[in-house]
């Protein structure tokens, strides 16, 4: 194994540099991937617009969250993996001793360890989630489909939090990576998804995976009426999941649900953000709010069975590849408003 590697490491807004650094090696515990692919995220783009992340990094960092590969070296103690193996290593691992860990909530965790540089050739993964949150991949899953456990994970939770029932209807809004996965897992679930879309392309990929009607926010008036008119007696959908991070997609979400119905605001708007909502249209509808953060142990492994199932359209979800070499020129694309869902990242 070489002595160096190619990586990306982002150093603020809009700075992401590759470089040569040291190949990691295990400690105790530990495991190095050599990165088969890894994959861009909409958490990743916000991050890069951005320049920081408050809870998952600080630049400047190695950066990318979202991989499989094969183990290049196993550090002292481990024991349930071997050089070779196919894996998909979590981006994070809960400690299971604290108060929010007690009491199911591992994404809460207070010491919730996070790992951060996909976009390189090797990545170390630290001991806690060698143990609590790295996979075995089976020969016939695609490395690059495996990828997908950790947002798939996060959305799995998100679904999961709002009680769905078989035959519920839901509206997904916004037709990013994070919303068509939020239609996918509906759909899989026996609900009925209706979309709330922008951009032309956005339609196709809607229907794509799994939505049985589509509201084109710039082909109607109002976009609250045109999805309650596909509703019963205009009553407006069982779940509404915002999954565009605005204020107004969050408003929008409240307006379009149905007395009783379950709000989630799964999209992180930036620091310091706030919305104004009804109270009286919250409390004498008896709408429940809700907002879901990042995955546990328990969710990821869900997710994964969704993906070596063969039930979730992997390769319709990662559009395009390309070379890390390439990766500034991949999130220049991604902040024009690429139609790529997510392209994967081959080292």
């Amino acid at each position: 194994m070489p002595n160096t590697m190619t990586a990306a490491v982002l150093y603020g807004k809009e700075d992401l540099r590759i470089e040569r650094l040291p190949i990691p090696s295990a400690g105790p515990g530990e495991i190095v991937v050599r990165i088969a692919a890894a994959l861009t995220c909409g958490t990743d783009l916000k991050v890069y617009r951005r320049g920081y992340h408050a809870k998952m990094l600080r630049p400047p960092i190695p950066f990318g969250h979202e991989l499989a590969g094969t183990v290049a070296e196993v550090g002292p103690g481990v024991t349930k993996f071997r050089a070779g193996d196919r894996v998909v290593a979590l981006n994070s691992a809960p400690c299971d001793q604290c108060y929010y860990c007690s009491r199911g909530q591992q994404n809460l965790c207070d010491d919730l360890l996070f790992n951060n540089g996909a976009y390189a050739e090797y990545l170390r993964v630290p001991a806690r989630i060698v143990a609590k949150n790295t996979l075995h991949v089976p020969e016939n899953v695609p490395l690059e489909h495996a990828a997908l456990t950790e947002p798939l994970a996060c959305v799995v939770r998100g679904l999961e939090e709002t009680n769905p029932r078989p035959g519920d209807s839901i509206a997904v809004i916004g037709a990013g990576p994070i919303g068509l996965m939020f239609m996918h897992a509906a759909q899989l679930s026996g609900l009925r998804v209706i979309a709330i879309v922008k951009r032309d392309e956005q339609i196709a990929a809607a229907k794509t995976f799994g939505a049985e009607e589509i509201v084109q926010i710039t082909a109607v008036d109002d976009v609250v009426a045109a999805v309650r008119a596909l509703t019963p007696d205009h009553r407006g959908v069982d779940i509404a999941v915002e999954a565009v991070a605005t204020p107004a997609a969050w408003q929008q979400a409240v307006a379009i649900v149905r007395k009783g119905g379950t709000v989630n605001f799964f999209g992180g708007c930036a620091a310091g953000t706030t919305v104004e909502l009804d109270t009286n249209r919250l409390h004498y509808n008896d709408i429940t709010l809700k907002a879901t953060f990042h995955h546990t142990p328990e969710t990821a492994r869900r997710a994964f069975d969704l993906i070596s199932s063969g039930r979730f359209k992997c390769r319709e979800y990662i559009t395009g590849r390309a070379p890390l070499s390439e990766i500034g020129d991949v999130f220049h694309r991604l902040m024009d408003r690429s139609s790529d869902i997510k392209t994967a990242i081959i080292p």
